[in-house]
């Protein structure tokens, strides 16, 4: 016998926005609670070509209501096809897409009816005012809410208020995507997909940007694409790597570092003679490699230390170091940032990739990019 807890106010959402079938019991429905509901994007086995060119390989993953997925990867990796595909705007080659349950293919209207699409170049018509552009959109949409409260309460939200009777084509960048974004929301979608929402934008228009999406999150759904891997861990829930067509990683952002550390690597200021600190600090167990990185002061040398494990070897060294009679004057570990993640992923498909096909790697890019240090 189990003994289970249910939010009710969870449960009674559940109940409400799914419709069940006689035959369907009371596990199915704990089960749609307790996993966070039912997904609002479900991709299986994607697979698009173009000819005898694979741009997506049998790609899968699923995006749950009001979570917030960061796309990533290369240029030519595969991420605008993705959200073509997922916006209609592509067929795809084989496979399925879900959309709030409805099939891109099948069901088609009902798919778009749930999705608002901001791409990489937002698409404006220049010579109309914001207001009137928006009311286009509302039509074109065909929406059923109330227009003018609708499309006020979105020029509101997105700080519109000023130029919505401007011309868009005189409007800067940043005001412009806005626009596009403001465009995206019309008709309340529960699915928001944004492609490089803030590329070719200035630092302020960025930071402008990136709110907007943070105050979106809880009332949509949301997939978007970047190349600033800050922004991805500032905003995303989730993060999903793609490179030559094929899913590399998915994971939180703070989980994705995992990945990397198979090892641990430690920063030491240690005063003594450099080869007796190298060779004492190498006898310690753990140690697969030391490092002398620059002198800091006389007789001062900071160390790079790796170990050939997870364990802790930060005790360790400071008592072979004390019973050397060799000040620590120091220490400080370091955490892989998610541009590091991204590149060692991506290095690591195209070494497996080259092993089978008996070629040489490529020099390794994220060996460019010091750790962040914890200070």
């Amino acid at each position: 016998m189990h003994l289970i807890v249910v939010n009710v106010g969870v449960f009674r959402r559940a109940v409400t926005n799914f419709i069940f079938s006689p035959e369907q019991t009371l596990n199915g429905v704990l089960e749609l609670v307790l996993n966070g509901g039912k997904p609002m994007i479900e991709v299986q086995k994607l697979t698009k070509r173009y000819g005898s060119n694979l741009a997506l390989d049998d790609v899968s993953f699923s995006v749950k209501e009001g979570e917030v997925l960061g796309f990533l990867g290369p240029n030519g990796a595969g991420k605008s096809t993705t959200m073509n595909i997922l916006t209609g705007y592509l067929s795809l080659s084989s496979g399925s897409v879900k959309i709030a349950g409805f099939d891109v293919l099948t069901d088609s209207m009902k798919a778009k009816e749930n999705i608002g699409y901001l791409p990489e170049i937002p698409p404006l018509y220049p010579e109309m005012t914001v207001n009137s552009y928006l009311k286009f959109i509302f039509g074109i949409k065909k929406s059923k809410l109330p227009r003018e409260k609708h499309i006020g309460e979105i020029v509101k939200k997105l700080g519109l208020d000023d130029v919505s009777g401007k011309v868009i084509r005189n409007l800067s960048k940043g005001y412009k995507q806005r626009v596009g974004l403001a465009g995206a929301l019309i008709g309340d979608p529960k699915i928001l997909i944004l492609d490089e929402p803030t590329v070719g934008l200035d630092p302020q228009q960025i930071i402008e940007i990136r709110n907007l999406i943070e105050s979106l999150k809880a009332n949509h759904t949301v997939i978007f694409s970047s190349h600033i891997l800050s922004e991805v861990q500032s905003l995303c829930d989730r993060v999903l790597v793609i490179n030559k067509g094929k899913i590399i990683a998915d994971d939180a952002p703070g989980d994705l570092s995992k990945q990397l550390e198979s090892n641990q690597i430690l920063f030491a200021l240690i005063e003594g003679e450099k080869t007796s600190v190298v060779n004492l600090v190498n006898s310690i167990a753990g140690v697969s490699a030391v490092e002398a990185i620059k002198e800091a002061e006389r007789s001062v040398f900071e160390y790079k230390i790796q170990t050939s494990s997870k364990d802790d070897i930060r005790r360790k060294l400071f008592f072979a170091l004390s019973e050397a009679k060799m000040p620590l004057l120091g220490l400080r570990s370091c955490n892989f940032s998610l541009e590091e993640v991204f590149l060692k992923l991506v290095k690591d498909q195209e070494s497996q990739e080259n092993e089978l096909k008996g070629q040489e790697p490529k020099e390794d890019e994220s060996k460019k990019h010091q750790p962040q240090e914890n200070k």
